[in-house]
């Protein structure tokens, strides 16, 4: 499904990671897991091709991904990240974004789904409304969240996307994604996280940033 092979960054001439090897299959939940400055991030970020790898390809399906195939990649293989940007909008604008790009053309905004999808992160209507400016780091999780989940992607990529909430929020976001995951046997995602306790509990299978780039200088 997603693959990256022998996937490398490096910033000058210091490699953060190099020799990745990594295989994510249908229906297959990976908890990335290791200590701040280990490159997670950027593996993740790599992985959607948000960035270029210094080494290496990502595959999807079984073809490497480049050129004019990278756009409808991204709109299946998406990424979320822990900082989500401070715009000048409400919520309900933030989420409608997506929907005016033409790679989500065949898609429709519902209100009907964004207010439900809010209830199962423990939010009610009212929260369209609000301004995201005002909204704690926990809430633009949630709607960052929400607004990825309503485009159907195949594979979510997350970046500690409950850092910023409180553990019932949390809890919450794990039951949400775990749904969605149960909804269609195609679909996958890798979860960065510290805890290893989530990881344990959002996961097949964990995996240590060092153990799956040994090769790294």
């Amino acid at each position: 499904m997603l693959e990256a092979k022998n996937l490398g960054v490096r910033f000058d001439d210091q490699w953060l990671f190099r020799g990745v090897d990594l295989t994510l299959e249908s229906g297959q939940g990976i908890a990335l897991v290791g200590p701040s400055g280990c490159g997670k991030s950027v593996l993740l970020r790599t992985l959607a091709l948000l960035r270029s790898p210094s080494e290496g390809t990502v595959h999807w399906n079984g073809a490497a991904v480049r050129g004019d195939d990278v756009t409808r990649f991204r709109s299946q293989v998406t990424y979320v990240s822990q900082k989500i940007a401070d715009e000048e909008s409400t919520v309900e604008n933030y989420l409608k974004i997506p929907f005016r790009l033409s790679v989500h053309s065949e898609k429709a905004w519902k209100q009907s789904e964004a207010v439900s999808m809010l209830e199962s992160f423990g939010r009610d209507d009212s929260f369209l409304s609000k301004s995201q400016r005002e909204l704690s780091g926990g809430e633009r999780q949630i709607a960052a969240l929400v607004r990825v989940l309503m485009l159907g992607p195949t594979v979510l990529l997350l970046d500690e996307p409950t850092s910023a909430m409180d553990g019932e929020t949390s809890r919450l976001t794990e039951s949400v994604v775990q749904h969605w995951i149960d909804q269609s046997p195609e679909r996958a995602l890798i979860w960065v996280t510290h805890d290893h306790a989530q990881a344990s509990r959002i996961s097949t299978s964990v995996m240590e940033m060092s153990s799956i780039a040994e090769g790294s200088e």
